[in-house]
């Protein structure tokens, strides 16, 4: 079966204190404290220890080049704490996303999103774009992008979900959600997604912005005219009011006869003195080679609402991405003691996710591949009882 490499394994910093944090993941079940070790590490440690790793990527030539193995810390910039979000120059190289963007371009299926309650994968207009999925180490490409992203987010490759290639077209876009779970059934396998690396395919003539709009750092970052509306104002309705929205909405609190004279100093403070600032927010635009890389749990393991992003429609041209999901604990199903002999399905799901075709659309998942099972054969009837 196929088996995922630990972080450890394939970092050329092996013996850094930030790799310590993957053996925390060999848990199943890791604790909060275990959670908030690895991710404080990774925040501390990292303006100490990043130029040490700096200087050991000039030793060699190919380190830290966009088609190597390893990573360049010194291309790497924090764009936000709140939430942690870290975007990465040239992580790919043109070669590699034009690459990813071949093995894509003829299975492209529409987007589909979770639903809360049942975990599902239904439609939605929330996201209008179309993707489809990679397999986990299909090609010496992949493989190679794969254990770069493990050796930068100093997490185990087996904790990370195929990678998914997604296309927006002219007005396309997915507005702003959590990358955590909401419903129990998804994390099930792997717990909740702890981080996302998001990674540019393409050059986008305008639009297709990924925003944060909860992001603290939205007040110190500026746009001007070649940012679309959507990357300056956020979505509406979603978390930020315009001025005149802004009026009505602290104008019809302050008229609460429960809002005492300081409550309403407060409001009207805030009406007119930050109300210009509310409307910027976090933005990153979509280059090609680039990686943006943000953390979806504090570091107690406690689930982060700033974390909320999404991505603007596309204004001019098209935009084409990869994503990979990172799980708290292994994401690899174990392929001991399952025989391609027997005929199950791994998931109480699996006959909704079935019916709705998500054997076409996600087969290296449900039906599985020559190297790996798959999770819903049963459902899926490639197998016999």
């Amino acid at each position: 079966g196929v088996t995922g490499r630990s972080a450890k394994s394939i970092s050329p910093f092996s013996s850094s204190p930030l790799s310590l944090g993957a053996a925390f993941f060999a848990d199943p079940h890791p604790s909060s404290a275990a959670m908030g070790i690895y991710c404080c590490s990774y925040d501390l440690l990292r303006p100490v220890l990043f130029p040490f790793f700096a200087a050991l990527l000039l030793v060699g030539s190919s380190l830290g080049r966009a088609d190597s193995d390893f990573f360049d810390p010194t291309r790497v910039t924090q764009l936000s704490w709140r939430p942690r979000a870290f975007l990465y120059k040239r992580f790919l190289s043109y070669d590699e996303c034009d690459h990813l963007m071949t093995l894509a371009k003829d299975k492209l299926e529409k987007s589909m999103v979770a639903d809360n309650e049942s975990g599902k994968s239904v439609m939605s207009e929330v996201r209008t774009s179309s993707g489809m999925f990679l397999e986990k180490r299909q090609d010496e490409v992949i493989a190679r992008i794969e254990k770069r992203i493990a050796a930068w987010t100093f997490l185990p490759e087996e904790n990370g979900e195929s990678m998914q290639i997604l296309h927006y077209e002219l007005g396309e876009k997915y507005e702003p959600h959590f990358d955590y779970f909401h419903d129990q059934t998804n994390q099930q396998l792997g717990g909740h997604r702890v981080a996302t690396v998001l990674m540019y395919l393409s050059n986008v003539q305008k639009g297709g912005e990924t925003i944060f709009p909860n992001s603290e750092g939205k007040l110190s970052q500026l746009k001007n005219d070649t940012w679309s509306d959507c990357a300056k104002n956020g979505y509406a309705g979603i978390t930020h009011y315009t001025t005149v929205d802004s009026y009505h909405f602290c104008t019809s609190l302050v008229s609460v006869p429960s809002f005492t004279i300081k409550h309403k100093v407060v409001w009207i403070f805030n009406l007119f003195c930050l109300s210009s600032l509310s409307l910027v927010v976090c933005a990153v635009k979509p280059e090609k080679g680039d990686a943006l890389l943000f953390f979806s749990l504090h570091l107690d393991a406690t689930t982060d609402p700033k974390s909320l992003h999404g991505s603007c429609p596309v204004i001019e041209g098209e935009k084409w991405s990869a994503t990979k999901w990172i799980h708290v604990r292994s994401f690899d199903k174990p392929e001991k003691n399952r025989s391609s002999d027997a005929c199950e399905d791994e998931n109480v799901l699996c006959p909704q996710w079935a019916a709705a075709g998500e054997c076409a659309k996600n087969p290296l998942y449900m039906v599985g591949s020559k190297d790996s099972l798959g999770f819903c054969r049963k459902s899926c009837n490639v197998c016999s009882l």
